[in-house]
């Protein structure tokens, strides 16, 4: 017999360093969690990506039992590892603040690809391509034919 699912919380934790502090303590703890438990879990599967930020969607039961999935990191994270930034521009229509090549763009969408909502890489491009518009990052070049 399925377990009864009590909901679903969404948390944004550093790989390998998910501890009982907030934001994960309190979160987990007001939904009766083993926060510890959790924690150990977590760190055991993303010890190979620390420091990164990596979004989690933890799903609770009723028998204050959980199951997590972890997905890949941020796009605009991604975009901004990639052109070796601090952070996007504060006016992206006026101040550019890096350039990035078709190439990297395709290995983000590629990587991000399970987690993006469109079905072929070109699409998940357009989408990545788009995120660093909104940053201040410019694309060099022509868009890639990509099949």
């Amino acid at each position: 017999m399925a377990k009864e699912i009590a909901g679903q919380l969404k948390l944004q934790i550093k790989g390998g360093a998910a501890n009982p502090s907030p934001p994960v303590g309190p979160a987990l703890g007001s939904k009766g969690i083993n926060i510890m438990d959790f924690c150990k879990q977590f760190n055991a599967r993303t010890q190979d990506k620390p420091g990164k930020i990596l979004p989690v969607v933890i799903t609770y039961y009723a028998d204050k039992s959980f199951d997590f999935v972890v997905k890949q990191p941020p796009v605009p994270v991604m975009l901004l590892e990639a052109s070796k930034q601090k952070s996007g521009s504060a006016e992206p229509n006026r101040k550019k603040v890096a350039e990035i090549t078709w190439d990297q763009v395709k290995a983000i969408a590629e990587e991000k690809m399970s987690d993006l909502n469109c079905f072929n890489l070109q699409s998940a491009m357009k989408m990545v391509a788009g995120t660093a518009r909104s940053m201040g990052i410019t694309v060099k070049g022509d868009f890639p034919d990509v099949k």
